[in-house]
């Protein structure tokens, strides 16, 4: 499995803003400055963020972005599933329609269960453990 940039992009955004959770709205140029990420690419990595309710904005000459939970709230799993298009090792996975083997084939269970087991090992990582591990 290879991850996209929208995930370890989205990844170091979502800890950048971790870090700053107590101190308020972070502007996106900011984060792409300490990042080296583009700006006009956090931009578009934030919407998805928002629409799922891990990252609110804040309008206003002060405003930007934060984090809408705690940063140990937040796991890189849930990053991770809302910024990739396919979340699993294989397409049949996530749409079992496109295989006319699905039911018969001896290795889909293989992809199944990997593809659980990569996303249950990043389900137990924190943004806030990321910070710690930082340090």
């Amino acid at each position: 499995m290879r991850l996209s940039t929208r995930s370890r992009y989205g990844t170091r955004m979502m800890v950048d803003l971790a870090q700053r959770y107590d101190d308020g709205p972070v502007q996106i140029r900011e984060i792409a400055k300490r990042q080296d990420i583009s700006a006009k690419y956090l931009e578009q990595l934030i919407i998805p963020l928002k629409k799922a309710n891990y990252v609110k904005s804040v309008r206003g000459p002060k405003g930007g972005h934060l984090l809408a939970m705690a940063p140990e709230e937040i796991t890189v799993g849930e990053i991770v599933r809302t910024l990739e298009n396919e979340i699993s090792l294989v397409s049949c996975i996530d749409n079992p329609k496109i295989c006319s083997k699905t039911n018969t084939c001896p290795t889909r269970d293989v992809w199944k269960t990997a593809t659980n087991a990569i996303y249950n090992e990043l389900n137990t990582v924190t943004l806030s453990e990321l910070i710690k591990r930082k340090k």
